[in-house]
């Protein structure tokens, strides 16, 4: 077996510092071999160790009264949703993948978020995805090539979940040129279980023999999570070898597989190969354990039988988990698997020397600690660059647009246009779960075998968090939380994707660590633990690095059916409210970047204590069956949130097209702030007429700020007084804008 010498060049190419290899050295007590110094590359990368994020993360809040399983335990975290039923959730990353190949690195990242859920016992629920890409308005060479990422991405999303029959019933999509050349597709996966039914990945049992199941291991993915962890260059675009190959149809029988497995009782760990593929699976199983495992390479199913220790251990093919079994239980696994047609080995044993030990045949090819591998890399607190506010944005150098036009500008915009495109791929309604489909502040499904009725949502202002990322991760927090409260739910738990350059440039460092800190202070405002997540850092092109992106996926579940809440108003002659301020932040907004092409100013500022209380009074409101509708107001400000509600219900029927008259009154503010600031704390909501004089009464006693606005029109048509100026738009022409926009551009 012919293996390179281990030289300086080949030690940085995978990935180490010099003083990694040291510490390496000093652990051994020799110098590695060629396999291992491969998976200390994979299992000591960003992508496996956050060796540049874990200090950061100890900041998050990860325990509470529902928390079954914290963060960082397992592959995802558990909380308890009642009646001993819990539920698993995860968000992560194939951002690198999908830039090279966006179908199946977006696949392949659906398939491994739904492993990672079904790996803890829980029988996979929904999905949910929040994606970036570059403009893909006109016809330049950028915009073609973000076109074809966009497509590829949507195409391998709805291709996995729909075979899986797993429902993508929500998420969000942005489009900004800081995305250029380096989209980001996070999935979300949310799973049920059982108490009783939680699932370690841990190798416990000395003697336990441990299975292989799933996909034959072929050159797919090799090296995937070191390449995850680097910056794409024009170089990475020959690296299609690390991208993985996705089989859905495999995976479902997989996942049917494990799951009666794990009903059997005959499994003492089970761990999904996902990142690092085998490595990480024998490695991390050991460390949880406190245990060792042996395995043996040559007992492995393989695609060619040409693929050498390296390669096998080092590969990321799909649809593949390592199973460690109660001993004496070997046959029940063995009729298992044949029952669903899986290739399947005994590769190995559980030891008590708590080494990594991998052979093949009689040659030992690696033997390191396995602690040592899974959970000591070196971590690191880089350099952060120091920061000063961005300066308040000077109104007098904003010209005030005409607001006619303005707001069919920012409906043709892709960030606030229809996403149908997108979802009308995805079957959403498969399990038939899905309540409130895409389209809405949040989704809605309903466990069945529950009986629960959950909202989820995911969200970030990736503008914000560019001008100010500690104001901007609380932004994208209180958002979230308002999402659900829109909805009808209060929030259970988060997951965090967190989005970001090249750690080591102090100025990426910088706005990695002050989300952090935003995220960690919204979560502890509004006591939600942080159940787990991801980090995905080196997410820089050659045109340099992403806006920071720290997305927040955020669960809630609703009380009662009845409860569920939705954006579109819903009768005319309804009332319409404005909870909240009317605003007048518009640094960072949509408004200034659509229509003046201007990214800069201060973003808006949250207030914790102001959220709590208005979302908490709404959600009070809708369980005394007072409130129609409810909307927050994001992206756009007061002027897009109102017409979305006029039209939210005519995504598939424009018959169903309504109309709203509202009076602003004299504000003193410029038409284009009043209507398009993008202030925090507020939400539009509808009621009925004879439930007017109890709201108003509610709101008054509570002391919180709101404005009657006006009322839902069977007119198609939304007018709004300012100042003593009336506004008029028709209700078809701007839902005509907002539902072709991106057809249009995709036809381009």
């Amino acid at each position: 077996m012919n293996t390179p010498p281990i030289t300086p060049a080949l030690i940085a190419k995978h990935g180490l510092s010099s003083d990694e290899y040291q510490k390496i050295l000093t652990i051994l007590g020799r110098e590695p071999s060629y396999e291992e110094l491969g998976v200390f590359s994979v299992m000591w990368s960003e992508h496996c160790s956050y060796k540049n994020s874990r200090p950061l993360l100890r900041q998050f809040p990860t325990t509470g009264k529902n928390v079954l399983v914290k963060a960082g335990e397992e592959n995802a975290g558990v909380l308890d949703i009642g009646n001993g039923w819990a539920v698993a959730f995860k968000i992560e990353s194939h951002n690198h993948p999908s830039a090279i190949e966006p179908f199946q690195g977006a696949a392949t990242g659906v398939g491994g978020i739904i492993r990672d859920i079904f790996t803890m016992g829980a029988r996979p629920a929904f999905l949910l995805d929040s994606l970036r890409f570059g403009s893909i308005e006109g016809d330049t060479l950028a915009a073609r090539a973000n076109r074809r990422l966009f497509a590829g991405v949507v195409a391998g999303i709805s291709h996995y979940g729909n075979c899986m029959g797993v429902p993508t019933i929500g998420g969000e999509v942005y489009f900004d040129k800081s995305y250029e050349g380096n989209p980001l597709v996070n999935a979300f996966c949310l799973g049920v279980l059982r108490h009783e039914q939680i699932a370690r990945g841990a190798a416990k049992g000395i003697g336990n023999p441990i299975f292989y199941v799933g996909a034959e291991t072929g050159r797919d993915g090799l090296a995937g999570a070191a390449f995850a962890s680097r910056e794409l260059t024009e170089e990475s675009k020959a690296d299609r070898p690390a991208v993985q190959v996705g089989d859905p149809f495999r995976e479902k029988l997989l996942l049917e597989a494990c799951l009666e497995l794990l009903e059997s009782g005959c499994v003492a760990g089970i761990q999904d190969m996902g990142a690092a593929g085998l490595t990480c699976s024998t490695c991390e199983t050991a460390s949880r354990g406190g245990t060792g495992v042996e395995v043996d390479l040559n007992l492995v199913p393989k695609r060619s039988n040409d693929l050498t220790p390296y390669e096998l251990l080092l590969s990321e093919s799909q649809e593949r988990m390592l199973v460690i079994v109660q001993k004496g239980e070997e046959a029940t696994v063995q009729k298992i698997f044949e029952k669903w047609e899986l290739p399947y080995a005994l590769i190995g044993h559980v030891t008590d020397d708590g080494k990594m030990r991998i052979r093949a045949g009689s040659t030992v090819v690696v033997d390191v600690p396995a602690r040592a591998l899974a959970d000591e890399a070196p971590l690191y607190e880089r350099e952060a660059a120091p920061w000063t506010a961005p300066a308040l944005l000077d109104l007098k150098t904003v010209p005030v647009a005409d607001v006619i036009m303005a707001l069919h500008q920012l409906f043709a915009h892709p960030s606030i246009a229809s996403k149908q495109w997108a979802w009308r791929q995805y079957d959403y309604m498969v399990q038939t779960g899905t309540v409130v489909p895409p389209g809405s502040d949040a989704a809605v499904f309903h466990l069945r075998e529950a009986d629960k009725f959950l909202a989820a949502t995911t969200d970030c202002n990736a503008i914000y968090c560019h001008l100010d990322p500690r104001e901007g991760a609380k932004a994208a927090v209180a958002e979230a939380t308002r999402n659900l409260a829109c909805s009808g739910a209060m929030p259970l738990g988060v997951t965090d994707n967190l989005n970001f350059g090249n750690p080591y440039k102090p100025e990426n460092f910088f706005q990695l660590r002050a989300a952090v800190e935003g995220i960690s202070e919204g979560c502890r405002a509004f006591d939600i633990p942080v159940t787990g997540g991801n980090v995905s850092l080196y997410n820089e092109s050659q045109h340099g690095a992403i806006d920071p992106t720290p997305t927040i996926a955020m669960v809630g579940i609703i009380e009662k059916k009845e409860q569920i809440t939705t954006q579109h108003f819903k009768n005319p002659g309804d009332v319409i409210y404005l909870l909240g301020e009317l605003g007048e932040e518009l640094g960072g907004s949509h408004y200034l970047l659509v229509v003046h092409q201007r990214k800069e100013g201060l973003p808006p500022r949250v207030d914790f204590a102001k959220e709590k209380a208005l979302q908490n009074q709404l959600l009070s409101l809708i369980k005394s069956g007072l409130v129609q509708s409810a909307h927050d107001c994001s992206e756009g400000g007061l002027a897009v949130a109102l017409a979305e509600s006029c039209f939210a219900r005519a995504q598939q029927d424009s018959k169903a097209l309504l109309g709203a008259t509202i009076d602003l009154g004299t504000t003193g503010l410029r038409p284009d702030v009043a209507l398009f600031n993008e202030s925090q704390g507020r939400i539009l909501f509808s009621a009925r007429p004879e439930n007017a004089t109890a709201i108003e009464a509610t709101l008054q006693a509570a002391k919180l700020p709101f404005q009657r606005l006006g009322i839902v029109t069977t007119a198609e048509e939304i007018v709004i007084q300012l100042n003593g100026e009336k506004y008029q738009w028709m209700t078809r022409n701007l839902h005509h804008t907002w539902s072709t926009a991106i057809p249009h551009m995709m036809q381009g």
